[in-house]
């Protein structure tokens, strides 16, 4: 069994602030709020915490910690990818995203992309960025492997079926929407643009669109630090 890091003494402490986990990044358009053509999973809300003594990270710690949900997707390289037993690093970062999306997906993978360069390659070798398409319809595996090679090729693309897609995301705490058509005969997708942060199987942090990528990559270094290696 994969073990979690070491956690502080400072994380669980009683919150002096909370914010539900669940919401939408507008990716070329504003969010509605009206219910999504996709879908999105009912369940309870998932609750991030600041600590009443200081956060321990930068990023929003979950408690409790939100289980890995179950289920098996396309990699970018054709393969089935089963979360349970392929993802082979102690830490995995999870953003749902599309290739399509026009000004938040881009803005935020550049971010993660540098977080992650700037880490100790022997800490960086820890970290499994995982890019869930949020638009299965356009993003098969061959286009999901052309848009990370451009930020960076170790990064994990999946893609797979939508409902399978809609379901992890909810389970996640991120909702997903499909948009209006454009007048190119496109669309956009509405999604959540937050980072999750997973050690083994339990997601521990919560990282929201715009955060300094300085403070992520300590956050990241952190982890990468305190969690047992796989295997």
């Amino acid at each position: 069994m994969r073990e979690g890091p070491r956690r502080s003494p400072r994380a669980g402490v009683a919150a002096t602030g909370a914010a539900l986990l669940i919401g939408l990044a507008g990716c070329g358009s504003s969010a509605t709020g009206k219910p999504a053509e996709q879908g999105v999973p009912d369940g309870p809300p998932v609750v991030i915490h600041d600590s009443s003594d200081g956060p321990e990270f930068a990023g929003s710690e979950v408690e409790p910690p939100l289980p890995l949900p179950r289920a098996r997707l396309i990699s970018d390289d054709g393969s089935r990818f089963d979360l349970a037993t392929d993802l082979d690093r102690p830490v995995s970062v999870f953003f749902f995203g599309y290739t399509n999306c026009p000004d938040v997906c881009p803005l935020v993978m550049a971010d993660l992309t540098l977080a992650v360069a700037r880490m100790p390659v022997r800490l960086r070798d820890q970290v499994r960025v995982v890019f869930v398409t949020s638009d299965p319809a356009r993003d098969d595996p061959a286009t999901l492997r052309r848009y990370l090679s451009r930020f960076d090729p170790d990064f994990t693309g999946l893609t797979g079926d939508p409902a399978t897609i809609v379901d992890l995301a909810g389970a996640m705490g991120i909702a997903i929407e499909k948009g209006p058509r454009l007048p190119s005969g496109g669309y956009e997708v509405g999604h959540g643009s937050q980072l999750l942060g997973y050690v083994g199987g339990d997601g521990v942090l919560v990282w929201s669109e715009g955060m300094p990528v300085d403070d992520l990559t300590d956050d990241l270094v952190r982890l990468a630090a305190d969690a047992q290696p796989v295997g």
